[in-house]
């Protein structure tokens, strides 16, 4: 068998020949783990057993989930002799499970998962280690912590944290060890969903109430810069049955996803112009009169004042956050908002308070004036014709819905902005709380309360924490804090974190570095230590309140390879070593316990049912108008936003990095860029697997437009190059008409070993309102290779 510390240097140096290596793999697999041998692809006659038997028939089945950020499918996986032989979905879906679903038998099978901790032994990023012990490895650790509290304080300890593992046991477990420890620096800012966090759970109230459920009861659905078909694979059909059912699906995209494939409409704007074009849908939408005025009376703060001189929302109570005020038209007087018998004005003009106040509605309509559908034409590249359509056939449909699911066009700078324009879309067509209807965030069971594991102790002390878009300059600079040890698990920086170049440099100078995976990632190559780590179907655990609607039991069927651990396992020997071990060493079946019994579920239920529908086939968000601030109506008008320096009202103005833009940087770089997500990852997690390179893509592509293309002299299947003045990443060109003429669309979640992350280009600006990244607000050029 291959040593971790030769396939180290093998990972680092070459591509291994996947093709060939795929079979290998499948065989270690046995039947049923190989693609030709699930339910979706059934399995040849030669794969199957000469006798005609059933080779599950004595199997023993396991339930788990795929926790990576994406839909958390339930898986069934079929144990033989001790080995995982094959994954499928449960029958508590919908829809077969996808690739990477049925990819966790190869990954608990695959002969390149780590089986020992490795110490580096060469340069960081040679690829070059040695193996160690458990013992060795948890001595070091214990020892480089002790020395960094010692030399420069608990801050100078960083961890991160990613989407890598969304499981309720494994992913809280770092921030509860490192609590114990004392406190930890961490890292801010989101690399998918802060203009979600930042603009949703504002204005409704909460994030992650999502309208799934009710897709099919719809009539007229926008996919709004995200790909369900890739990224959302366990429910698609149930827009495809939608359009069959008569309905109109329209994809807001610059490409021509395999969503907009399957759309009656495709809407393509330049990146990071979303705002603008929601903006003139509302303009016309309030200039035609077709909001729902009832609704915006009874469920929003539309008509609530807002005073001209301060700038702030008029409260009958300024210690009462829900006591929002408005004019009585019937009495002229200013009155709380939820009074009963009330006429309340959506505006003010001609009454007496109008030279005192506005109310929000005419601060919103104030934002968007500007945007004619000829004006957000020339700014966003979709005809006016186009706009106004949308808007009216939103705001008249019988039953509507705008999908966002942290779509891509809010990694951008003005992406706060462009989330809350759709719920304001939502909230003034009353196109929300109702059948068929909602403003969709990616999922998630937030309405249910769950439990920490473990308890996070409160810390005597505030941390700092790291920008992760700037992790590079700041740890280089050591702003705000030197840090001598750093923590990655459950992620890759090196990967994902925009700006390549600089993770990578602060990789090289942090003192120490200890990764936790279950491969040698692209991070993992720039780190002092690597921990070998348990995957799914070989841990207990479960998966409670991200990204699904069900409370999902996680069982351990197999043990893991060689002596890779879980996080729960690494993170309880280590707090044994620090005399807070019994936090840590408690009963699994106490620790899921924990989690769900908020909930109202028991350990012994879920464990018979497996998986529980915590909100069930009928759920509607926001039933019948009721938000979840603190007034119960949408909250339009956002404090954070003017706390920020930011207009507390949605706007938008032209991004620093666009393409238009008169600079130099324009001229240097005259193409926007955009990330895609791929049929062969969550991220970055599975596109490491060769069995993926027998379905999918083999190399990382640049898609380009053909007028593009042309004027660079490349042509399809050209190797090229994207590149700025941040790096350069390298590619296969495909060439056709599916993306808007001036932007090139980058896969994400490439390795290094794999010839380099997209992130190696992307914009790292910081800080933008809310935290949100830019990546899509990036300017590149594309040359042939030389």
């Amino acid at each position: 068998m291959t040593k971790n510390s030769e396939r180290a240097i093998d990972a680092k140096l070459t591509r291994r020949a996947f093709v060939g290596a795929a079979a290998a793999t499948a065989a270690v697999g046995l039947a049923g783990c190989a693609p030709a041998a699930t339910d979706e692809a059934p399995a040849k006659d030669e794969d199957l057993p000469v006798t005609g038997e059933d080779p599950y028939a004595n199997a023993e089945i396991f339930y788990s989930t795929c926790p990576p950020e994406c839909q958390h499918h339930n898986l069934k996986g079929y144990v033989v002799d001790g080995k995982l032989v094959k994954v499928e979905s449960s029958e508590l879906n919908d829809c077969a499970a996808c690739a990477r679903g049925i990819a966790r038998g190869l990954m608990c099978n695959d002969p390149n998962r780590l089986t020992v901790p490795l110490l580096r032994d060469g340069d960081k990023g040679s690829g070059k280690f040695k193996e160690i012990t458990w013992d060795e490895a948890f001595d070091l650790i214990q020892q480089k912590f002790d020395e960094a509290i010692a030399t420069d304080g608990n801050q100078s300890i960083c961890y991160a944290t990613g989407s890598g593992n969304f499981g309720a046991m494994h992913g809280p477990v770092a921030s509860a060890f490192f609590a114990h420890l004392g406190g930890a620096t961490t890292t801010v800012g989101k690399l998918c969903c802060a203009g979600v966090y930042e603009s949703v759970v504002y204005i409704y109230g909460k994030r992650f109430l999502d309208c799934r459920n009710q897709i099919e009861n719809s009539t007229y659905c926008i996919i709004w810069g995200n790909n369900p078909a890739i990224t959302k694979q366990g429910y698609f059909q149930r827009f495809e049955n939608m359009v069959d059912n008569g309905g109109k699906l329209v994809v807001i995209d610059p490409i021509y996803t395999e969503s907009a494939a399957k759309a009656t409409d495709w809407i393509a704007p330049w990146p990071g112009t979303d705002a603008a074009l929601g903006l003139a849908m509302l303009k016309t939408i309030v200039d035609e009169k077709l909001y729902d005025e009832e609704f915006l009376l009874a469920h929003t703060c539309a008509p609530c004042l807002v005073d001209k001189a301060t700038g702030e929302p008029v409260m009958e109570d300024p210690e009462d956050p829900a006591s929002f005020v408005v004019l009585d038209t019937a009495t002229g007087n200013v009155v709380r908002h939820d009074t009963a018998n009330i006429a309340a004005a959506l505006t003010l003009e001609g009454t007496p308070q109008a030279e005192q106040y506005n109310t929000e509605f005419e601060l919103i309509y104030a934002n968007a004036a500007p945007w004619t559908a000829e004006a957000a034409e020339v700014e966003c590249g979709v005809p006016a014709a186009d706009i106004q359509r949308i808007a009216r056939e939103y705001a008249t449909a019988e039953h509507a819905m705008i999908v966002h699911n942290m779509g891509g066009f809010m990694r951008t700078e003005n992406g706060t902005y462009a989330v809350a324009v759709g719920a304001y879309l939502a909230a003034f067509c009353g196109q929300i709380g109702h059948e068929g209807e909602g403003y969709s965030d990616a999922g998630g069971v937030c309405e249910v309360k769950t439990g920490a594991p473990i308890e996070v102790p409160n810390l005597l002390e505030k941390m700092p924490a790291i920008p992760c878009f700037k992790f590079g300059e700041s740890i280089l600079n050591e702003d705000p804090c030197k840090v001598n040890v750093f923590w990655s698990m459950t992620g890759s920086p090196m990967t994902q974190w925009p700006n390549t170049n600089m993770v990578r440099k602060a990789l090289e100078k942090i003192p120490f570095v200890i990764t936790v995976d279950e491969y040698l990632t692209s991070t993992a190559l720039y780190s002092d230590l690597v921990l070998p780590c348990a995957g799914i179907f070989e841990m207990d655990g479960v998966l409670a309140q991200n990204r699904s609607h069900w409370i999902q039991l996680m069982e351990k069927a197999v043990d893991a390879p060689g002596e890779a651990k879980s996080d729960l396992e690494i993170f309880t020997e280590l707090a044994r070593r620090y005399d807070f071990g019994d936090a840590f060493d408690v009963p699994m079946e106490t620790l899921i316990g924990n989690v769900i019994e908020p909930a109202g579920i028991t350990y012994e239920e879920l464990k018979e049912k497996k998986a529980i529908d915590v909100v069930g086939p009928d759920y509607i968000p926001y039933k019948d108008g009721k938000f979840l601030t603190p007034s119960e109506k949408a909250e339009f008008w956002v404090r954070s936003w003017k706390e920020e320096g930011f207009d507390p009202i949605a706007s938008y103005a032209r991004a620093e990095e666009d393409a238009r833009n008169d600079n130099e940087l324009a001229r240097k770089y005259p193409l926007f860029s955009v990330q895609q997500k791929t049929y062969r990852s969550v991220h970055s997690t599975f596109n490491n697997l060769e069995w993926m390179d027998e379905v999918c893509d083999q190399k990382p592509v640049i898609l380009m437009n053909l007028a593009d293309a042309a004027a660079r002299g490349i042509q399809d299947g050209d190797a090229v190059v994207v590149f700025n003045d941040r790096g350069e990443h390298h590619g296969v060109a495909l060439v056709n008409d599916l993306i808007k003429p001036g932007v090139v669309g980058l896969q994400n979640g490439w390795w290094e070993q794999q010839g380099g992350s997209s992130s190696h280009v992307t914009n790292d600006k910081w800080k933008t309102l809310g935290g949100t990244h830019c990546c899509n607000q990036t300017l590149v050029d594309v040359k042939k290779e030389a």
